[in-house]
């Protein structure tokens, strides 16, 4: 970031639209970012990257060999979505995603969730102030590691998958997710399933408690993932801040977006915390190739994700402006996109967002 004085910010963003629906929807989050900049007053400095499964195709490669070496210059990256039919998932996940998080120290993967104005939660009766809950899961280590092997064929033909979990690892994400429910006020919930897992998750539930004894002040408990993924459903007002290892994250993740109305409105960010290297800013959702170039998905969660970013480069007005500008807009039926009962296209939507801000 550049700038000072009464100098205009600028922000240096790399922008990887990526797959399907993700190329639609970033456009839309870069043209609010652009809006919220002559709002409030920074520029930002956009450079694109065609890294994508379509380059995969074309030159078996999801991105070059020194990627990390172009992105390493910015401020923040703004990627859409990776996946499309073809290609599997362990290639574009481990030819683009993860090589970017941990040579990153991208350890956090951040996942805010709110009922927003207009939006239904499939939970009936529930209303804005039942629920809002934030999913800190580890991304770095845990469950997705590639230690492991297949060996063997038919009957005898086997597959071992190791764990791996680190004290630095597990220590420093439960730390984060401490801070940030010390910082709102909330309470912090450690998914874990040690009654089951006997090496790996005891020993994620003895940090956690090592961590918690530092934080009198913030109420703490654990849950076995199974019974946390059922109170997000039936108890979801008792939720504030879930800690968990890479795959239980991922997976409460995507339940709590679903109990707030979908992956569609769901913003994520990958978090370098100490900010040695770029923070990564991408939605929930995928790449969603039945509707890419169609012009009916969501924009709302990469519009939300792209404030989540700003709010991490110090903008902090502007952030809660396009979380503002958000409410206004999809408090109108007519700017809601199909996935949300209304009718309006993607470019709609995002048109209407800006004219709020």
């Amino acid at each position: 970031m550049s700038g000072s004085g009464n100098e205009t910010r600028t922000h240096r963003i790399a922008v990887i639209p990526g797959d399907g629906i993700g190329v639609d929807v970033t456009a839309e989050a870069c043209r609010v970012v652009d809006a919220a900049g002559k709002a409030y007053g920074f520029d930002v400095e956009w450079t694109s990257y065609d890294w994508s499964c379509e380059r995969y195709t074309a030159t078996g490669r999801m991105m070059p060999d020194d990627a990390l070496d172009q992105l390493r210059p910015h401020d923040a990256i703004l990627l859409g979505a990776v996946g499309y039919p073809g290609v599997p998932d362990h290639i574009s996940l481990w030819g683009l995603l993860i090589p970017i998080r941990r040579a990153f120290e991208q350890y956090v993967n951040l996942r805010p969730v709110r009922l927003l104005p207009g939006v239904q939660s499939p939970l009936a009766g529930r209303t804005a102030s039942d629920v809002a809950m934030t999913v800190v899961r580890e991304n770095s280590e845990g469950e997705y590691s590639r230690v492991g092997g297949r060996q063997g064929v038919g009957a005898d033909e086997m597959a071992i998958q190791t764990s791996v979990f680190t004290r630095r690892g597990v220590e420093r994400v439960v730390r984060y997710a401490f801070e940030l429910a010390r910082a709102q006020d909330l309470p912090v919930c450690s998914a874990t399933k040690s009654n089951g897992i006997v090496y790996s998750m005891p020993f994620w539930d003895e940090v956690f408690a090592v961590v918690a004894a530092d934080y009198p002040d913030v109420a703490s408990e654990q849950c076995h993932a199974d019974a946390l993924a059922a109170r997000m459903v039936l108890a979801p007002e008792r939720l504030g801040i879930i800690v968990g290892s890479n795959l239980f994250g991922d997976l409460l993740s995507d339940l709590s977006a679903a109990v707030a109305g979908g992956l569609g409105i769901a913003p994520a960010a990958n978090i370098n915390p100490e900010r040695t290297y770029p923070s990564m800013f991408e939605a929930v959702h995928g790449s969603a190739p039945d509707i890419a170039g169609q012009g009916i998905a969501n924009p709302v969660a990469q519009v939300l994700t792209a404030a989540m970013m700003l709010d991490h480069l110090g903008e902090a007005g502007p952030a809660a402006g396009i979380e503002t500008a958000v409410d206004a807009a999809l408090a109108e039926p007519a700017h809601r996109t199909p996935d949300l009962g209304g009718r309006a296209t993607t470019t709609e939507c995002g048109s209407a967002i800006v004219a709020a801000l």
